[in-house]
């Protein structure tokens, strides 16, 4: 017999739950979200069944999870992958009826509150990338681009987005984050509808999130006075890009090039820089930047180093995309409802959640790795195995910190992060991004050089007048045109006056004149006595 037909017999020992619970898993996931956890949650939020039916609630929140690990299956292939390694185990076999009414039954709250237990910070202080000079970075964005079935109930919440060519195919959820940068984990969420335009808005829900030791970066849509006030107060630190249009007063010039300013009370220091970045092709690209910061000590935290720092803002950019992309595989969310659709999307987040928490886990094992090297898309295919074979459940022995996620995540290390840029372009028609052209070269290509130059404007004396002393009586105001005209008309009310009448005797142009008369008869400070003509308004 020729040893190579020559085969072997493989045994193992899964452990699950016992009796109607063993389909509740998540594979080799489930040790970070243990059962215990999840009983007391389905408690508090009293979603817990009331008598044990072949579906209980912890088998719906861990179908729910597994729903968002295989997007592209319908609910019973993937309650075939939950018990595919249950060989020898009785398990139920619902309809896909059965397991839409198990999601009904649970509804949001508990998916929305396991985030919430799980959600924070991930990283050890010592690990590499995720604090700049003592503090944690994070960083707040929004997301409005997760498509969602068009039905009635969904445009009736969420509406539907216009554009110039028509209506989108689809509604769109509004989802908001905070970010720790250094992992890309989740520190908390919100969701938002129609009506919640304002990206500051939904920001504002996370705000008792942020605590001191925390640096907060932003983009230009969180640049206004009374929401960088309100990050402050929470004791965070703040680094924000400026619109173009603010123009912040020069207070006082520091040695670094930046300067120090104030907005509506609030002390903050202003970095203006001219940013060139030169790619091996030769292409070129320069952009000017406005930082607004409340670190205001230059020599703790120099110019030049916040300029570079700034850059981290994007890491929540590549969170985004593992969520959208890696995870969903751009595929538009199942649910037709609010609750359905609350309840997936929490699902989706607390499932990222576990994912970056087994990832940061394995890298922390290994000293001065950074997480940036961690692959999200190993981390999923390996979690997709480890749920279908139903390993790593409930190990037994010694706790095994790495797990076949971690072995595998360290094995695929990605090389250190290269500088490199290209177009920022989007293969959509209705994109602001797809007919952009900002000089960037359209592949990848390696930056060469990064040319940082600081301006400081000169100290404008006009804007600083010293206050003035309220006991001193105000000096006498010259009369407005309103006031000039009401004299005019005054001297003669038996008459009527017409704008070109009254533009002569105050030299100014006709059609100025008469788009102020119009104004002011709208006011109630004129009325209208016949064509063209008009009067010092009666008093009632």
């Amino acid at each position: 017999m020729s040893t190579q037909s020559a085969t072997g017999t493989i045994n193992r020992t899964v452990t699950v739950a016992a009796g109607a619970y063993a389909p509740g898993h998540l594979g080799e996931l489930t040790q970070y979200l243990p059962f215990e956890v999840v009983d007391d949650v389905l408690e508090q939020t009293r979603t817990l069944q009331r008598r044990l039916r072949d579906l209980p609630s912890r088998i719906g929140v861990y179908f729910v999870l597994a729903l968002g690990l295989f997007p592209h299956l319908g609910y019973a292939r993937v309650w075939t992958k939950l018990t595919a390694g249950l060989a020898g185990v009785r398990v139920a076999c619902p309809s896909e009826k059965a397991l839409r009414d198990l999601r009904r039954r649970l509804g949001p709250a508990p998916m929305k509150a396991l985030f919430e237990v799980m959600a924070g910070p991930l990283a050890q202080p010592h690990t590499p990338g995720v604090r700049f000079r003592g503090l944690r970075t994070v960083a707040f964005d929004g997301c409005n681009s997760r498509k969602v079935p068009d039905t009635d109930r969904n445009r009736f919440w969420l509406g539907r987005i216009r554009y110039r060519m028509g209506f989108a195919g689809y509604p769109t959820l509004r989802l908001m984050t905070l970010v720790e940068t250094g992992t890309r984990g989740l520190i908390g969420a919100t969701l938002g509808c129609a009506g919640d335009r304002d990206e500051a808005t939904l920001a504002r829900r996370l705000l008792p999130l942020l605590a001191p030791g925390m640096l907060v970066l932003l983009d230009r849509a969180f640049d206004a006075n009374a929401f960088l006030a309100e990050i402050t107060a929470t004791g965070a630190m703040l680094l924000a890009r400026s619109k173009s249009t603010r123009n912040p007063p020069v207070l006082q010039h520091l040695p670094d090039g930046s300067y120090l300013s104030c907005l509506d009370g609030l002390s903050v220091r202003i970095i203006e820089a001219d940013v060139t970045v030169t790619g091996a092709d030769g292409s070129r690209v320069r952009d000017r930047y406005r930082l607004i910061t409340t670190l205001l000590d230059h020599r703790r935290f120099p110019a030049a180093d916040l300029v570079a720092l700034y850059h981290e803002r994007w890491e929540i950019e590549s969170a985004y995309l593992a969520l959208r992309h890696t995870l969903l595989t751009g595929r538009v969310l199942r649910s037709g409802d609010r609750p359905g659709l609350e309840q997936e999307l929490w699902a989706l987040l607390l499932l990222y959640q576990l994912l970056r928490i087994a990832m940061v886990t394995a890298v922390e094992t290994r000293p001065g790795t950074d997480p940036d090297r961690a692959s999200f898309t190993t981390a999923l295919e390996v979690a997709r195995d480890e749920l279908t074979a139903a390993r790593g459940i409930c190990p037994d022995g010694p706790a095994d910190l790495l797990g076949a996620i971690g072995r595998a995540v360290l094995t695929t290390l990605l090389p250190a992060r290269r500088a490199r840029y290209s177009a920022r372009k989007v293969k959509c028609a209705t994109s602001r991004y797809l007919n952009r052209d900002d000089g960037r070269p359209d592949t990848d290509t390696a930056i060469t050089a990064i040319d940082i130059v600081l301006h400081t404007p000169a100290i404008d004396r006009r804007r600083h007048r010293p206050r003035r002393d309220p006991n001193t009586p105000n000096p006498p105001q010259l009369p407005t045109r309103r006031h000039r005209v009401m004299a005019i008309m005054n001297a003669d009310p038996s008459r009527g006056w017409t704008g070109k009448e009254l533009a002569q005797r105050l030299q100014v142009k006709p059609r100025n004149m008469l788009t102020q008369l119009a104004e002011w008869t709208r006011l109630g400070f004129l009325t209208r006595t016949g064509a063209g003509t008009y009067a010092p308004a009666i008093p009632s």
